[in-house]
């Protein structure tokens, strides 16, 4: 019950350009939480330790690049860190996909705890490769994982993330193939980004990596939010989580149009418009998921009804967003 578990940085895939790096990631205890493991008491008490892990605070960092610089910086109240910094010469840091590599530590260890993976936690950034035409933004939740957000009491929810391990989780069908196709191009070596984002907590991100790289939906960075306490007091953000990851893409890539994947069920229908409105000349399409809730389809229909700005596909299957990607000269 008192046992000190080792600590541990663990580090989100994320985003940046040739002079700038945007690196996330959290300082916690290693709660030894194997995804692999199966039968229900062990999916339970892993789904819970997600929850309850513990933060390591005001902890210093050290984040090393490929060629030996280095940045500082310190983990918040709740364990995340954020450097958000200009940088120059990254791209020759690069892969032939644009991933970067790095490493992170922690500069001092004033707990006394056991630090994990010997202090040295592997991280890395995507930067587009200027063959890159187009990127790709597309929602998880219902888009291309069944989470049941829709229902109406949530209990498809509850069910998924806690009865299931993320390699049984079934995607939706022909996801993982349309994604890649968008990342392929019209020319099958374009190499266009692929961003994921999600308004599932980061205490969740290995479980979405997992599901992802089993399912073989192409590598992209995974934008999650921070775990809501249900009791604590609530503030009205300026705009949700999900519209500030897109608009901070688009400012990321100013010269870079982007294509938008969601779903009909949530808020997707109404972020991605007024994205398109406040952008103009910067989202090529809009694809939305049917989720099977008749009247939340037929909102959708109505708040697209005579819409001209970009074209918009509301799709019952994976297929017909592969013709409509065809003929619209994306892929």
């Amino acid at each position: 019950m008192f046992k000190k578990d080792p600590i541990q940085i663990v580090t989100f895939r994320s985003y940046g350009t040739a002079n700038h790096l945007y690196a996330k990631g959290r300082s916690i205890q290693d709660e030894d939480i194997d995804l692999n493991q199966t039968g229900l008491f062990n999916l339970l008490r892993n789904s819970w330790k997600r929850f309850i892990t513990d933060k390591v605070t005001n902890a210093k960092l050290t984040l090393t690049l490929p060629d030996n610089r280095t940045i500082s910086t310190v983990t918040d109240s709740q364990g995340y860190f954020l450097i958000d910094e200009t940088i120059e010469n990254l791209l020759p840091l690069t892969d032939e996909e644009g991933w970067m590599p790095f490493s992170i530590s922690f500069t001092e260890n004033k707990s006394g705890r056991k630090i994990e993976q010997d202090n040295k936690f592997k991280g890395e950034i995507l930067i587009p490769k200027n063959t890159a035409k187009y990127g790709v933004i597309s929602d998880i939740d219902d888009t291309i994982l069944h989470t049941g957000l829709t229902s109406r009491l949530k209990w498809a929810v509850i069910k998924n993330t806690f009865f299931k391990s993320a390699d049984k989780r079934i995607p939706l069908k022909g996801a993982a193939d349309f994604y890649q196709k968008l990342h392929d191009g019209k020319s099958g070596n374009d190499c266009n980004p692929i961003f994921y984002v999600s308004h599932s907590p980061w205490n969740l991100y290995n479980y979405l990596e997992v599901f992802l790289e089993v399912n073989n939906f192409h590598k992209g960075p995974i934008l999650l939010r921070d775990f809501v306490n249900p009791f604590a007091k609530k503030y009205k953000a300026e705009k949700p989580q999900k519209q500030t990851e897109i608009i901070n893409i688009l400012k990321t890539y100013p010269k870079l149009p982007f294509i938008l994947i969601g779903d009909s069920g949530q808020h997707d229908p109404d972020i991605y418009q007024e994205i398109t409105e406040s952008y103009p000349g910067r989202i090529l399409a809009i694809y939305l998921r049917d989720v099977n809730r008749r009247n939340k389809m037929q909102r959708v229909k109505n708040l697209y009804k005579d819409y001209t700005r970009v074209p918009v596909l509301l799709v019952d299957d994976t297929e017909a967003a592969i013709n409509h990607a065809k003929d619209q000269g994306f892929i």
